[in-house]
C-alpha cells in the first residue's frame, strides 16, 4: 500500500470514529503490506489489521485499542507508549518489538510470539498471554497483575520487579527466568516447570509453630510440630503435613470436608500431603500464621 492510499484510509477511519460511524468508514488493513510504515500517533481504534505486515513499523503512541491484529507481523515494530487495550493480538508476531510503556491491559496475546520483546513498564494487567512465546522478553517493572500466562514460555525472560499478583502461571516454563524482586502474591504457579528458587516467598518458619485455621463454626488454634513439613505458595495461606488441635469450637469440621473433624488434643492428619509448595490448594492441613488472616478467609 502506498503512502497516499494509506493516508486516505486513515482519514476515512478518523471520520468514522469521530462521527460514531455516520461518516467515513472503519479502516480495513487486513493483510496489508505496511512494513516500516510510519504510523506514529495514528488513530486506529477498532481497525481491522488481521494478518497485516507491520514489521519494523513505527507505531509509537498509536491508538490500537480494540483493534483486530490477529496473526499480524509486528516483528521489530516500535510500539512504545501505544494504546493496545483490549486489542486482539492472538497469534501475532511481536518478537523483538519495542513495547516500552505500552498499554496492553485486557489484550488477547494468546499464542503470540514475543521473544526478545522489550515490555519494560508495559501494562499487561488482565491480558491473555496463554501459550505465548516470551523467551528472552524484557518484562522488568511490567504490570502483569491478573494476567493469564498459563503454558507460556518464559524461559530466560527478565521479570525482575514485575507485578505478578494473582497472575495465572499454571504450566508456564520459567527456565532461567529472572524473578528477583517480583511480586508474586496470590500468583498460581501450580504445574509450572523449572521454577527458580524464590526464597523471599517462603513465609513458614521452622520449629514448633502456633497457627490458626477457619473451620465450619469458627476458628481453630493449631500446633504445627517442628517435625511436620510445612509449605506455602505465593499467598499467606500455608499447608502442613499434620497438626495438633489446641483449641476449637465444639463439633468443628473442615470447610471443605464435613467428615474431617477437629477435636481439642487430637492429632489431625490430612488424606494426603502434597510437598509441591506451588500447588496451593492441594493436600495438607491449611492454615494461616495469624488469627486475623484466618478470620478474614
Amino acid at each position: 500500500m502506498n503512502k497516499l492510499d494509506l493516508q486516505k484510509v486513515l482519514h476515512s477511519h478518523s471520520l468514522w470514529a469521530s462521527s460514531y460511524g455516520q461518516k467515513g468508514s472503519k479502516a480495513n488493513l487486513s493483510d496489508a503490506y505496511l512494513r516500516y510504515a510510519n504510523l506514529s500517533d495514528a488513530g486506529l481504534r477498532y481497525a481491522y489489521l488481521r494478518g497485516a505486515d507491520l514489521s519494523g513499523a513505527n507505531l509509537r503512541g498509536a491508538n490500537l485499542s480494540d483493534a483486530d491484529l490477529r496473526y499480524a507481523n509486528l516483528r521489530g515494530a516500535i510500539l512504545s507508549g501505544a494504546d493496545l487495550r483490549d486489542a486482539n493480538l492472538r497469534g501475532a508476531n511481536l518478537s523483538d518489538a519495542g513495547l516500552r510503556y505500552a498499554n496492553l491491559r485486557g489484550a488477547n496475546l494468546s499464542d503470540a510470539g514475543l521473544s526478545g520483546a522489550n515490555l519494560r513498564y508495559a501494562n499487561l494487567s488482565d491480558a491473555n498471554l496463554s501459550g505465548a512465546d516470551l523467551r528472552y522478553a524484557y518484562l522488568r517493572d511490567a504490570n502483569l497483575r491478573g494476567a493469564n500466562l498459563s503454558d507460556a514460555n518464559l524461559s530466560d525472560a527478565n521479570l525482575s520487579d514485575a507485578d505478578l499478583r494473582y497472575a495465572n502461571l499454571r504450566g508456564a516454563n520459567l527456565s532461567g527466568a529472572n524473578l528477583s524482586g517480583a511480586n508474586l502474591s496470590g500468583a498460581d504457579l501450580s504445574d509450572a516447570i523449572n521454577i527458580p528458587k524464590l526464597p523471599w516467598t517462603s513465609i513458614c518458619p521452622d520449629g514448633d509453630l502456633i497457627v490458626w485455621k477457619k473451620v465450619s463454626n469458627g476458628i481453630a488454634k493449631l500446633l504445627i510440630p517442628k517435625e511436620a513439613k510445612r509449605v506455602n505458595a505465593t499467598s499467606r495461606k500455608c499447608r502442613a503435613e499434620f497438626a495438633i488441635v489446641l483449641d476449637c469450637p465444639a463439633e468443628a469440621t473442615s470447610l471443605h470436608d464435613p467428615s474431617f473433624k477437629y477435636k481439642i488434643g487430637e492429632k489431625i492428619i490430612p488424606h494426603n500431603f502434597d510437598e509441591n509448595r506451588w500447588n496451593e490448594c492441594s493436600g495438607g492441613i491449611h492454615f494461616f500464621l495469624t488469627k486475623e488472616e484466618a478470620e478474614e478467609y
